[in-house]
């Protein structure tokens, strides 16, 4: 209450304070048939008994007729509750307060929407009227988290381990590869800046800088489009470190979230476990596993190399072939036909990737299309290795390893959200299982051209040392010294032991890549002065923070969100501007003709 002319807040009165003469500012959240009111601010609820005597009546007519929402100032005195009367779920609920003076601040018009938790409301209407979401408990709350957290990560990383907060620039210029980037136009004819997609380049200049220890709570930009869990602009936590290896990048970040853990969140165990890319893959399907349930997938091959199974032999026929399972408990009881059809039919429209099932039947033999060509013993030896039970089902699929893998790894994601709809609990948002995921390929075959290579994450990841040889002779065997850190099957963060040598660098560029280097020029320019070994790693504090809270998506953890289509309904951007505004940057738009007609009309 400090700097400010209230006394207390809404939500801190107690016994304690019973007797006293209090002033309370805050929202008409309800009033019922001008006996009472609850007042709400930031910190809570309190009921405010209205006047009924006649010295009182201009209180009276005023409270009783505050529209909901309107902010008001009353200053009475604290009371305990009437016996029987107390609210034990209000943390004010012994008390009320009895009015003795009051005034509208600002009266509040028809609400498009009431601010409550429980109310409905569709998530258009909520970003149109963000200043009204905000209202709600549940927004307070998750800004206010995601503050102390915030403070707690500066605490640890300046306070405690000396490092240094340094703001980057926001105008700079294209990088090659990795996500596309926003442009903004300049004065000079042309040419155009670009918003970074992150501080990369800026803090391994940093480190070359000397400054040895860097971070930022960053802003980043990403031109991708409509996707659920992205937002065009977003905030990273950005670490770099000199004279650092990939245990020490690790150590930090544990004993970060650690450190900013919230108390209600229970405690984090470190180190976190670490599983390499191969291994993801092949136990979950993924790079981002949610280690918080079983089913894991099985590798069978070896099983039915034997069996008389036609596709199951065209499979393994092929080098990278391969046959593997996953058993959904009690997949019988909670799957029903149509979740085990539409299981199915997901593999093959997402993959092209045809799925055969096995139930367990309740006398312990199994049913599938299958078991006529396998005998007692296969059939016995494949219950024990997939560890089956009475009304499990069993998904398998033939083929080649990486599109089988990540197949399953789809059906084990989309088996789970069924389950938990027909009543089994798998996934509790109150776990946090952290997993480090990393020996990562250095660079991927390019996506519509599979003979060019592109970096699996961006072009200063160094190679793993004992591959390094190899960037030079079959660089798509290399593996890097990147690692991913992953929160409940969501990547939370990511980073990499960088290049910090000009003529490795160059050679990744131009070799490598075929990418123009001219563009890097600063930077490949800078590591030729001396650049010391440096890594570092980026959290995403947003999708850190919906998690942390179990928010259903990461919009509800950013004060002033774009929509899934990237536009601001609440202040209509972007937007046009007039050619007058275009010519000092000299550009013309140039309509469409369907366009250019519905903007006359």
């Amino acid at each position: 209450n400090s700097f400010v002319t209230r006394t207390n807040t809404c939500g801190e009165l107690r016994s304690a304070h019973i007797g006293q003469e209090v002033t309370l500012y805050g929202w008409v959240q309800y009033q019922r048939q001008g006996l009472f009111l609850v007042l709400r601010d930031f910190q809570g609820l309190t009921q405010i008994i209205i006047p009924q005597d006649e010295a009182h009546s201009q209180v009276k007519n005023l409270l009783s007729n505050a529209p909901m929402e309107s902010v008001v100032r009353v200053t009475g005195i604290v009371s305990p509750r009437p016996p029987g009367q107390e609210n034990p779920k209000m943390p004010t609920g012994d008390i009320e307060v009895k009015a003795e003076t009051a005034e509208i601040l600002n009266s509040c018009k028809k609400l498009p929407f009431e601010i409550k938790d429980f109310i409905k409301k569709s998530e258009a209407l909520r970003m149109q009227y963000r200043y009204l979401d905000l209202r709600s408990f549940q927004l307070q709350y998750n800004l206010r988290l995601r503050s102390q957290i915030v403070m707690r990560m500066r605490e640890y990383l300046c306070n405690l381990h000396g490092f240094v907060d340094v703001e980057t620039p926001t105008l700079f210029k294209r990088t090659p590869g990795g996500a596309k980037e926003f442009i903004v136009p300049s004065r000079e004819v042309g040419k155009f800046y670009s918003l970074p997609q992150s501080p990369q380049q800026f803090k391994q200049l940093l480190m070359v800088g000397g400054l040895d220890r860097y971070f930022q709570v960053a802003r980043c930009y990403r031109d991708e489009g409509s996707r659920p869990d992205r937002q065009p602009e977003f905030t990273q936590i950005d670490i770099e470190m000199s004279f650092v290896d990939q245990a020490g990048i690790q150590r930090l970040i544990e004993g970060l979230l650690q450190y900013s853990w919230p108390d209600d969140r229970g405690c984090l165990t470190t180190p976190f476990p670490s599983m390499t890319y191969e291994g993801a893959l092949a136990d979950y399907g993924t790079d981002k596993p949610d280690t918080r349930f079983g089913m894991k997938i099985v590798d069978i091959s070896d099983l039915l190399r034997r069996s008389d199974i036609q596709f199951v032999q065209n499979a393994l026929s092929f080098p990278h072939g391969t046959v593997k399972a996953i058993c959904i408990p009690q997949g019988v009881k909670y799957l029903k036909n149509k979740g085990l059809e539409s299981l199915k039919e997901s593999a093959k429209s997402q993959f092209n990737q045809e799925i055969v099932e096995i139930i367990c039947r309740p006398d312990g033999s199994l049913k599938s299309l299958l078991t006529k060509f396998l005998g007692e013993k296969q059939q016995s030896e494949l219950i024990q290795a997939l560890n089956m039970q009475v009304d499990d089902v069993v998904l398998l699929a033939a083929g080649e390893h990486k599109q089988v893998c990540s197949a399953l790894g789809c059906l084990r994601l989309e088996s789970a959200d069924l389950l938990e709809a027909a009543g089994l609990a798998l996934r509790d948002p109150m776990t946090f299982h952290f997993l480090w995921v990393v020996d990562f390929p250095l660079f991927l075959p390019k996506e519509g051209n599979p003979t060019e290579l592109e970096s699996a994450h961006h072009p200063f990841t160094a190679p793993h040392p004992s591959d390094t040889s190899l960037l030079y002779s079959d660089p798509t065997k290399v593996r890097s010294q990147h690692y991913d850190l992953v929160l409940n099957g969501s990547e939370v963060g990511g980073g990499s032991i960088r290049i910090h040598s000009a003529e490795q660098q160059r050679f990744v560029l131009e070799k490598v890549l075929k990418e123009d280097s001219e563009v890097l020029s600063h930077l490949l320019e800078a590591l030729e002065f001396g650049a010391p070994p440096h890594g570092g790693i980026a959290l995403g504090l947003d999708r850190l923070i919906s998690l942390i809270v179990d928010a259903p998506s990461i919009r509800d953890v950013i004060a002033f969100p774009k929509s899934f289509r990237g536009r601001d309904l609440m202040g209509n951007a972007p937007d046009y501007v007039t050619p007058e505004e275009l010519e000092p940057y000299h550009i013309q738009v140039s309509w469409p003709l369907a366009e250019k007609e519905a903007k006359q009309n």
